[in-house]
């Protein structure tokens, strides 16, 4: 999985394979970028031909060294035993809405299988069938993305606030807002059952502003058709979120921004210098963030998006960051625990479409097969088939 793979993403979609065909793999953190190791099987090799992904068949002899170079005590890599692949959901509008999705991009051109939830199978009460869940680019707060300024009056924008209405009453809401917080509340339950989360964009920043804001009102009456609490922001309880605190939100209905968590509009960082950079953890002792940052580079373009990226003072204390841009203060990629499960969130929208618009095209993956900024996505997917480890302290 280093510079010599031909197409990294869609290596992951072959460990997917080999695990869903009932075989072990090993994942080799820090190991020419991050490799899988399994058993040979013809089968295998076969289907890496057809899918176009570089491999390598090693002897015994080679093969035990490999894993004796890894387990030396002073070499930062380890070994992760793969044993099961995970059942994947994406929380996503069934509607067509004029963007795409980063996460079922990769996962299609992975060939990784998944099911799409939206709010009705999630309120049913679907999410305990599944390990790992992928939060679409959503507006858990029940303010449309605050799209209203730019886009109130397109079809489409009309058609997706009929459609959330609609739902939201069969469901015996009153308000989309009060939907979306049953739904964020729903999946907090899976997360804190043992679920991992994983959520890009707008899909981070909203779901821990709707957590904190579940005892008050801070939608305006053209997203509710009620006025927002004049005190929402003292009735803000930051003990109910995943990852921010103390943040202070943007109530003004003619604005893009939620909050002070997003760094979109406040940033000063120029396209051409606009990169983050992974951490290097130590793959024997921080094994989890050592799996989600594991790539053949270790510096990621930049990309915004409806939310880009996080101011770091708002951040809990026990978030991990896992990335940033330190000469803005940012973090891009974060990490954390929430009860017995894992949540990992990743600013920005499109890992290969620097500013992308609604309206735009989607990306062609078939272009970018070695994307490392994809790839963070793809750790994700594979982290909870890895066999449970106990941290060293």
């Amino acid at each position: 999985m280093d510079e010599a793979q031909k197409d990294h993403l869609k290596s992951y979609g072959i460990a997917f394979w080999v695990l869903k065909n009932g075989q072990e793999l090993n994942w080799l953190l820090n190991y020419r970028g991050g490799s899988f190791m399994t058993g040979y099987a013809k089968n295998i090799e076969d289907e890496c031909k057809i899918r176009g992904v570089s491999y390598e068949v090693l002897a015994d002899a080679k093969a035990n060294s490999v894993l004796a170079e890894i387990n030396d005590p002073s070499a930062n890599m380890d070994v992760v035993k793969l044993e099961k692949a995970p059942h994947v959901a994406v929380y996503s509008p069934k509607s067509k809405l004029p963007w795409d999705d980063a996460v079922t991009l990769v996962l299609k051109y992975a060939e990784i299988p998944y099911d799409v939830l939206y709010d009705e199978e999630v309120i049913r009460g679907d999410l305990p069938k599944y390990d790992w869940l992928h939060l679409h680019h959503e507006d858990f707060t029940g303010q449309y993305s605050k799209f209203y300024a730019a886009f109130r009056t397109t079809p489409w924008y009309v058609d997706d606030v009929k459609g959330q209405e609609a739902m939201a009453h069969k469901l015996g809401f009153k308000k989309v807002s009060q939907m979306k917080l049953a739904v964020a509340q729903h999946i907090r339950d899976f997360s804190a059952g043992g679920g991992f989360l994983f959520a890009m964009c707008s899909g981070t920043d909203t779901f821990d502003i709707a957590l904190a804001a579940a005892n008050t009102d801070i939608c305006e009456p053209m997203f509710d058709h009620d006025p927002a609490a004049p005190d929402a922001q003292q009735k803000l309880d930051f003990g109910q979120t995943f990852a921010f605190q103390n943040f202070y939100l943007d109530q003004n209905p003619m604005s893009h921004i939620f909050s002070n968590i997003d760094d979109t509009y406040t940033r000063r960082v120029n396209r051409e210098e606009d990169f983050f950079t992974l951490f290097d953890f130590s793959a024997k002792w921080d094994v989890v963030p050592s799996m989600l940052t594991q790539n053949h580079d270790k510096v990621i373009k930049g990309f915004m998006g409806l939310t880009t990226a996080y101011n770091k003072s708002v951040l809990k204390p026990g978030v991990t960051v896992m990335g940033e841009m330190k000469t803005a203060n940012e973090a891009r990629y974060i990490h954390g625990e929430y009860g017995k499960g894992q949540w990992t969130f990743y600013g920005g929208h499109d890992p290969e479409d620097y500013q992308h618009s609604v309206g735009d095209p989607p990306t062609d993956l078939k272009l970018h097969p070695n994307s490392p900024g994809y790839r963070l996505i793809l750790n994700n997917v594979l982290f909870p088939a890895a066999k449970k480890k106990k941290q060293k302290t």
